[in-house]
């Protein structure tokens, strides 16, 4: 599907924020994909056929032993190359510059000044122009190779932005792709659009039409079980795969006892009755707890919940008189956050429940229409499918659903205070027109117990905390500042109604340092 596209390829060096820059590039129209450093050797970059190559940030250092290096290949391509932050110092390095620890290291905000002309800030001021940009380097280039020139400037970095016009080579120090850089995305347009010649030909409703063609030539007219966790990627799925290939889709929504208050009912009525999708409805609450019992750690919940799962499906495969393809909802943050490097620089922050693979003994093949697109694409090809706005906007749910809101040991008992505390929650976010606002806002059982006095007795209950979000993509987010009034409220309402729960916080970390999700 995305070979009838132009392609950028975003070279990751292990940047906690690599995701950024592929958000950046998709909201301008340009498809691309973010792969490692040591797998994106000469021969999968000549296979990938990218127009233009960007060199991702990353935690190491040019000069220590093994740092990791772009493919040579990618200077000798003659196609634009940009590098950012590491980046601009490995292709410094590799094209035989110099860097050097720094002692007057940069990190946040910065100013920096244009002191060239170059088509990188074209539309951003003339020579002397300041602009606010985000630094977060300890390493400088202190020698740059031959054919490049300085094109900008800051306090402690000579070399902020650097550019060999003639090959169309150019580095900034500092990272245009997050939000905190306000004309980043200007920039990063400037360089796919105005240097290396984008057109901006990708859109979901291009998106739709390819990946429905795709669906049918990997499916033909053999049978796709597909399933459904009650969130939006999964629905979304569904109802693609439903537009392609009709009745040879089944959907197996497992009800797992771990999810949100009347949702089990809202998935049912959404495919049965609205969209007449066949679905079985498995109920599999006390499977899932009773494996969970005594479960504390939060990656060994996302592996049972995850084989759980493909268990689940193995059987309803086999009643609906077998499958040869199974569906999922996995989109590409989850891909890329469950891959580690092997021996690289990044880490793996946590296993997605549903990236991976399937077990041998199942025999069918994946179905994962929704692989390449990021959770605001999702939303955007659900509007271009008709699903219902409502459901559409609604905040992201994880595919371990309340097992992992619930840190420590999972109950049936636990998950119903949650549940019930988690709706008045998103009711009182609905009530004061906030909903839309955040990108994502839950309830968090603690394993914490407090003193309480209500009425006149004692009471010695958990401990419920409060999140919510602000974000453009999940990748980072700030907490939202909610006035007290509405937190008071809030908390009256769920002590009040809710037995078990005596004390209420509110979580004001943002991501990073935090994750949006507690576990």
């Amino acid at each position: 599907m995305t070979d009838q596209h132009e392609k950028a390829l975003i070279i990751d060096f292990g940047s906690q924020v690599t995701q950024l820059i592929a958000r950046r590039l998709r909201e301008s129209g340009v498809f691309c994909e973010v792969h490692p450093y040591n797998r994106a050797d000469k021969a999968f970059i000549d296979s990938y056929a990218p127009k233009a190559i960007i060199l991702s940030g990353s935690p190491h250092s040019t000069h220590w032993d093994n740092s990791p290096k772009a493919d040579p290949s990618v200077f000798t391509r003659g196609i634009p190359v940009l590098g950012i932050c590491y980046g601009e110092q490995t292709m410094c390095s590799q094209l035989g510059g110099k860097v050097e620890a720094s002692e007057e290291r940069e990190f946040g905000r910065a100013d920096i000044k244009i002191v060239a002309d170059s088509p990188l800030f074209a539309g951003f001021g003339p020579i002397g122009h300041e602009e606010r940009v985000w630094m977060s380097h300890g390493d400088r280039v202190s020698a740059l190779p031959d054919g490049f020139k300085v094109i900008a400037t800051s306090g402690n970095a000579p070399y902020a932005a650097i550019a060999d016009e003639d090959r169309k080579f150019y580095a900034v120090q500092f990272h245009p792709e997050v939000v905190h850089t306000p004309r980043g995305a200007e920039l990063l347009k400037n360089f796919t659009h105005f240097i290396a010649g984008f057109g901006g030909d990708w859109s979901m409703a291009s998106f739709k039409d390819e990946a429905i063609a795709k669906i049918r030539a990997q499916v033909g007219d053999k049978r796709v079980l597909c399933g459904l966790s009650g969130g939006v990627d999964s629905s979304v799925a569904a109802v693609l795969l439903h537009e392609a290939i009709g009745d040879q889709l089944v959907c197996v929504f497992v009800d797992t006892g771990l999810m949100r208050l009347g949702e089990a009912d809202e998935v049912v009525d959404l495919f049965r009755e609205h969209y007449n999708i066949p679905l079985v409805h498995a109920e599999a609450e006390d499977l899932f707890l009773t494996a969970l019992k005594g479960v504390e750690d939060p990656e060994a919940k996302r592996k049972i919940i995850g084989g759980l799962f493909i268990d689940v499906f193995d059987e309803k495969a086999k009643e609906a008189g077998g499958a040869d393809f199974l569906a999922q909802g996995t989109l590409y943050p989850d891909v890329i956050e469950s891959v580690s490097f092997d021996g690289g620089p990044s880490v793996t922050i946590k296993s997605h429940h549903n990236v991976g693979g399937l077990p041998a003994r199942m025999k069918m093949k994946l179905v994962e229409p929704l692989r390449e697109l990021f959770k605001d694409e999702v939303r955007a090809l659900g509007r271009e499918l008709g699903l219902p706005e409502a459901f559409v906007r609604r905040h992201p749910f994880p595919g371990p659903g309340l097992g992992i809101r619930i840190p420590g040991a999972v109950s049936k008992e636990k998950a119903d205070i949650l549940r019930k505390a988690d709706a008045i929650y998103i009711d009182e976010i609905k009530k004061a027109g906030l909903y839309d606002v955040i990108w994502q806002a839950f309830s968090v059982l603690l394993p914490v117990n407090t003193v309480g006095v209500m009425g006149d007795e004692r009471t010695y209950d958990a401990v419920l905390a409060l999140r919510a979000v602000t974000s453009v993509d999940g990748m980072t987010a700030d907490y939202y500042p909610f006035e007290h009034d509405f937190l008071g409220k809030v908390a009256t309402r769920i002590i009040n109604e809710c037995r078990g729960i005596n004390r209420v916080v509110y979580d004001v970390t943002s991501k990073p340092p935090g994750t949006i999700e507690w576990e």
